[in-house]
C-alpha cells in the first residue's frame, strides 16, 4: 500500500485495470507518473480529456477516430479493392493496417458471439455488416482462431448466404518464422489441411 493520498492509490487502482498491468505494474507506473510529472503527468493527463471529447466510433465501419466517418471509411481510394475484412474489435484492425493489408476496408463486430459471456447477435454490429455486403465483391472474415471467432464466422457466413458476395477468411496455421516443434497439434493440423501448391 502507498504511503500515498487518495488521489494516488485511486491513480493505481484504475491504471490496474488496463490491459497487461496488473497492481504492481501500475504502482510503478504511478511512481514514474509522479517523478516525472512536468514531463509526463501533465501532458497524459491533457492528452486524455481531448481524447475524451475528441474520440468517437465511426458510423459506418464500427473503427475509433477523431472523426465519423472515419479516416478509412473517407478514403476514396479504399474502396477500389472491393474487399471488406470483418474483425473483431478494433485491435484488430489496426493489427491489419500495421501489416499493410492494402486498400481494403474494414467492419468491426464490437465482439464475438459468445453466450457463456452474454453476447449474442444482438450485442454485435453484425445489421450494419449486412447492408453492407451488397457493396463490396469479397467480404473476409479476420476472426480469431477460437471457438468463439469460429462461431461467429460461421453465423456471418449463414446470414450472408444467397448474397452472391464471396466469403473468405484469413488463413491458419504455420506462422512466418515458426517451427514446427514448437506449434500444437491444432495448429499444425490446420496448416496441413490448408496446405497449398509451390
Amino acid at each position: 500500500m502507498p504511503n500515498g493520498g487518495q488521489e494516488i492509490e485511486q491513480l493505481i487502482q484504475l491504471l490496474a485495470r488496463l490491459p497487461g498491468l496488473g497492481p504492481r505494474s501500475a504502482r510503478r507506473a504511478v511512481l514514474h507518473l509522479i517523478k516525472k510529472k512536468e514531463q509526463l503527468m501533465l501532458p497524459l493527463s491533457a492528452a486524455l480529456d481531448r481524447a475524451v471529447s475528441a474520440v468517437r466510433n465511426c458510423e459506418i465501419c464500427g473503427n475509433i477516430d477523431t472523426v465519423s466517418p472515419c479516416t478509412i471509411c473517407a478514403d476514396p481510394r479504399r474502396g477500389d479493392s472491393g474487399i471488406l475484412i470483418v474483425v473483431e474489435d478494433v485491435a484488430d484492425l489496426w493489427a491489419l493496417e500495421r501489416a499493410g493489408v492494402g486498400a481494403a476496408r474494414y467492419h468491426v463486430l464490437g465482439g464475438v458471439l459468445s453466450p457463456l459471456d452474454g453476447m449474442g447477435p444482438d450485442d454485435l454490429n453484425l445489421d450494419k455488416l449486412i447492408a453492407r455486403a451488397g457493396d463490396y465483391s469479397e467480404i473476409v472474415l479476420a476472426m480469431n482462431a477460437n471457438v468463439e471467432g469460429q462461431t461467429t464466422a460461421h453465423y456471418i457466413t449463414d446470414r450472408l448466404a444467397g448474397t452472391g458476395v464471396k466469403i473468405t477468411r484469413l488463413a491458419h496455421g504455420v506462422p512466418v518464422g515458426g517451427e514446427l516443434d514448437y506449434l500444437d497439434e491444432g495448429t499444425l493440423n490446420q496448416a496441413l489441411k490448408a496446405r497449398t501448391e509451390i
